[in-house]
Formats: C-alpha cells, structure tokens, sequence
C-alpha cells in the first residue's frame, strides 16, 4: 500500500523569528519512502537539519517578517496491516532495561509520575501480570474515563489533570497512559505523525497530526493508543519524545498566528487515485507549539 503524506501549514508573524521544527518522517521510517520528501519553507529561506536527543530529524531556521509557508508532500510504502501485536510480550525489571530507556519511567513535563496516579495505576494493574496485558488493561481505563472533546483542547493540561477533568483530545489521552504505564515501571513515550482513516469508517472532521503512545516490552518499542484503544493501518511516525513538549512539530520564538493548517494522508488507490483518509486526532494542539518571546 501506499499513502500519500504531506502539510501546508501557514504563519503571520509582526517580526522576525527562529524556529525549530520536526516536520520530517522519523528516521525510522525512511527507507519507506517512495518519492522523497519535498519540505519547503516560503518565502524561500535556507534551513539546517540535525538530529535530537530523541532520534528524530528536526529543522531550525530564521523566520522573516510577515506570511510563512512550510509545506510537505511525499509517498511512502506501508504493508497495509495493523499495528503489531504480542500478547506474551514481557515487561522487564527495571535493572534489566537498557540505559537509554530508563528516562521513560521518569515524570516529565505532562506525565506525572510520582502523583495520586501511582495508586490509580497500581489499583488497575496490582492483579495483572506484567507485561502487554497491563499495558491494555490502561489502555482500556484510559479509553473509558477521558470523554473526547475537540473543543475542550488544552495546551497545558497534565496526565494528572486529565485524570482529574476526564475530558480532552489525543494528547490527554496519550498522557494519562503514558504516566499510568510508568508508574507501574513499564517505560512508555509519546509518538505523533500521520494516521488517516485506512480500514476503518472515515471520521467527518478535518485532518490533523494524530499522537500515540509506545511502551518498552520484550527488548522493543511497541505502538498502543489509548484514544481509539484498537490496532490501526498506516500510521506514519513523525517524532518521538517523553510527551508532547519534546514532540512540538513547530515551536517558533517570537509571535505568531497560525493561519493556515491542512493535512494529508491519503491512501493511493490504482483506480482513483487518492482515496482521502481523515486523521483521527482533531486537535492541532497535539502537534503545534507556538512559543512567545520577547
């Protein structure tokens, strides 16, 4: 299968800026591509790339004065099934894991950990064996005590919060998870990039970035979602990180307007062409960071 992925996103800002952004597939996923990315910023201004701490690429560049355009299209190769599964993955002791996950048992800024959610969360999974079985057994709780709401979206709000609240977009789903699964030491991190509606009933909302969650069983990194709490086909991993601040897709430093703010993921079918597919997540929050300056 392939699925035609790409953004243009839209900015009016009073004065110069910098921005940093991680608007690019993640390494890992691009040796999927069919046709390589093509990132643009306009008006046409140069930019560098690196990457994070995290392993995901990332750009900076210096914003002009006035409408700026990043805008995105590409196509890339996916084997049409659902997110992987195994059910006897095992959930290791905290001394067996390897160094570079150990920071993903630790609080962070959205997911709490050494909160009122340990008891939450050792309450849910005392009784149940360590391993995928807890991670669904969240993953369940999660689904049912958060209520979406687009128009609830909150920047700030906390896994502890969202507990709290029991409404709010993906990210707050995604949150809550993560948190519950650390505090039970299983070492969890947030995921976003693309997911369109392939293999399931096409959602009547505009497209959007969607987010994820991915926790560490059995020497490696597994995808669950707390939001639609099922295994979906073609998600496209953009970046990685403890939570969404370590995830924002554009953090610009200065003052900004979003003004435009479109999406694909659009699965290529021989017959017609591109067969749209709606994203998931209805919240640009979850993807979107705009930070003011001075």
């Amino acid at each position: 299968m392939l699925i035609h992925i790409g953004y243009d996103i839209g900015f009016e800002l009073p004065s110069p800026a910098e921005a940093c952004f991680a608007l690019s597939v993640h390494p890992s996923c691009q040796s999927r591509l069919r046709s390589p990315e093509r990132l643009e910023i306009q008006p046409r201004i140069p930019f560098t790339t690196f990457i994070d701490s995290f392993g995901n690429q990332c750009g900076r560049a210096r914003l002009p004065a006035g409408s700026v355009r990043f805008t995105n299209s590409a196509l890339i190769e996916d084997d049409g099934q659902p997110d992987p599964v195994k059910l006897d993955a095992f959930q290791h002791a905290v001394t067996e894991l390897p160094a570079a996950v150990l920071p993903f048992l630790l609080p962070s800024r959205y997911c709490e950990v050494d909160s009122e959610l340990a008891d939450v969360a050792w309450g849910l999974c005392g009784a149940v064996p360590g391993g995928w079985g807890r991670v669904q057994t969240i993953c369940d709780f999660v689904h049912q005590h958060i209520r979406f709401d687009y128009l609830r979206a909150c920047a700030t709000r906390t896994a502890v919060q969202g507990y709290r609240e029991k409404v709010g977009v993906c990210r707050d789903f995604m949150h809550l998870a993560i948190a519950l699964c650390r505090c039970v030491n299983i070492p969890a991190r947030y995921a976003t990039g693309y997911l369109g509606d392939i293999a399931v009933p096409p959602v009547p909302c505009p497209m959007d970035f969607s987010a994820w969650f991915q926790v560490f069983l059995d020497h490696r990194w597994w995808t669950f979602d707390a939001r639609h709490n099922q295994r979906r086909v073609g998600r496209v991993l953009m970046a990685v990180g403890r939570d969404a601040a370590d995830v924002a897709l554009t953090t610009i430093f200065g003052r900004n307007v979003l003004t435009k703010f479109v999406v694909e993921t659009e699965e290529v079918t021989e017959q017609a062409g591109f067969n749209h597919g709606r994203v998931a997540c209805e919240d640009s929050a979850c993807s979107i960071s705009h930070l003011v300056g001075a």
